[in-house]
């Protein structure tokens, strides 16, 4: 009799072992066909589209560049510096009319490129992905931290 009762733990455990593994798996596979929807996502949305990059960072610029043509798309970009005189409004204006979606370093673009951008994207419904560089006054570039990825698009009514 106590053998049955030995044996009869051994399987329990056996089973509870099982069962976490399958648990686990089926975890994984959750977040590997997320991962791969979020992926193909992203290419069929930049695929043979034009998206411009608006910011200062040279490093984050390059990785933009990289990631959309290898999606297919055509990169743009804009140094996102003061637009207060006539002409940089006008170029910057431009790159926005030829884009199809816009990604903005918020950390990395003058208070006028910033509030110009919005207010193009909000009018057109063109999808506009503001990408936040922390970082305050006083802070070194060492000290510098991503920000969440906000996602702002408008449909147009």
């Amino acid at each position: 009799m106590e053998e049955h009762a030995v044996l009869l733990r051994a399987y329990a455990k056996a089973q509870d072992r099982c069962s976490r593994l399958i648990a686990e798996q089926a975890a994984q596979i959750v977040r590997l066909r997320a991962a791969l929807i979020v992926r193909d996502s992203t290419r069929a949305m930049v695929r043979e589209k034009s998206v411009l990059c608006i910011g200062r960072a040279e490093e984050s610029s390059a990785m933009a560049r990289r990631l959309v043509e290898i999606a297919g798309g055509h990169y743009l970009h804009h140094d996102g510096e003061d637009v207060l005189e006539q002409q940089d409004k006008g170029a910057l204006e431009a790159s926005l009319r030829a884009a199809d979606m816009v990604i903005c370093q918020t950390g990395c673009m003058s208070h006028s490129a910033y509030w110009r951008v919005q207010d193009h994207c909000r009018r057109t419904g063109k999808p506009c992905v503001m990408v936040g560089i922390g970082g305050g006054a006083g802070i070194g570039a060492g000290d510098v931290q991503a920000q969440p990825i906000r996602i702002v698009r408008r449909e147009i009514r």
